[in-house]
């Protein structure tokens, strides 16, 4: 039986999240979580369900990838200082501990919507995870948050269609590297091209259709993001009919941010979520995950992570 009567949207974040450190200037700053804390701090967020996420079993990292990058990873954690893992991405002291806390806080919010603990979960963490490839980290990711948690829901509580939604203005080229062959996964992403990483073109489908790539051109907005993601990442949810959904939710592609050149509003991430939670009631029992991705104007990651935050809460 669920534990929740109506909808329930729960909060997982911790303090760790705050010390892995980046340079000075670098865009992926903890300020970016101050921000969101300060604006669901409050009075329309009063409901949320806040919950402190837990330290996540080393042992998961394994879903997404091979055991020789992990043990590298942790190799590269330096003792003090920033530790330079190519030219967008570092890490720090408690950058392994950090990572571990938001692959814990993603996995518990698997658990959280199977047992009904929860109807959706948003996960404001960091570093973020979505460039993570099998064994490469970069675009400032160190694990694949979003493709473990996939895993874990597959392996923990049989989920056999999971689908993650990626709207981060930069393609998940780390998510698509991890399922490219497997068809129990649905990768869909919009993003803008050309842009970092380079990769999302429309003709990367993966090996069994599986991956669904709707690239947006510079300098568009709101109408060609709504134009792609209505006919062509909602029609192919609707033929996978997932059992769980997971949102790479970066927020770069707001007109603001400094990174990109897509000039979507709140307006934009509140449409799609409903447009999401709709097919999530419809599929897989209201099950909902929500990661954390990008977003580097604070003004613009504040106000559309409470858009977004609003929509869930809404149901």
């Amino acid at each position: 039986m669920p534990l929740y009567r109506g909808m329930v949207t729960r909060l997982y974040s911790h303090p760790i999240y705050l010390e892995h450190l980046t340079p000075p200037g670098h865009p992926e700053r903890p300020d970016r979580l101050r921000a969101i804390e300060r604006v669901l701090m409050e009075e329309p967020f009063e409901a949320l369900d806040r919950v402190q996420a837990p330290e996540g079993d080393a042992a998961t990292l394994l879903y997404a990838h091979p055991e020789s990058y992990v043990e590298r990873l942790r190799a590269l954690t330096p003792q003090d200082g920033i530790a330079t893992i190519d030219g967008d991405t570092v890490v720090s002291p408690k950058s392994w501990q950090a990572a571990l806390t938001a692959i814990g806080a993603a996995n518990a919010a698997v658990d959280d919507v199977f047992s009904g603990a929860a109807s959706n979960v948003f996960v404001a963490s960091r570093p973020p995870g979505h460039h993570a490839e099998k064994s490469t980290a970069m675009g400032f990711c160190l694990f694949n948050n979003a493709a473990i948690a996939a895993r874990h829901a597959q392996k923990k509580h049989g989920a056999e269609r999971v689908a993650i939604v990626d709207w981060d203005v930069h393609h998940g080229n780390g998510t698509q590297d991890i399922f490219w062959d497997d068809p129990s996964v649905l990768y869909c992403s919009t993003h803008q091209l050309p842009l970092f990483p380079g990769s999302g073109r429309r003709n990367e489908t993966g090996a069994f259709g599986n991956v669904v790539n709707a690239p947006l051109a510079p300098d568009t907005g709101s109408e060609a993001f709504r134009e792609a993601f209505g006919t062509r990442i909602l029609p192919r949810i609707d033929d996978f009919a997932p059992d769980l959904i997971i949102i790479s939710a970066g927020f770069d592609a707001h007109h603001r941010d400094p990174l990109a050149d897509i000039n979507l509003t709140e307006d934009d991430f509140d449409w799609a979520t409903g447009y999401l939670l709709e097919r999530a009631a419809r599929y897989c029992d209201n099950r909902l995950v929500s990661l954390l991705e990008g977003g580097y104007d604070l003004h613009g990651l504040a106000f559309s992570v409470a858009a977004h935050v609003g929509r869930l809460m809404k149901g």
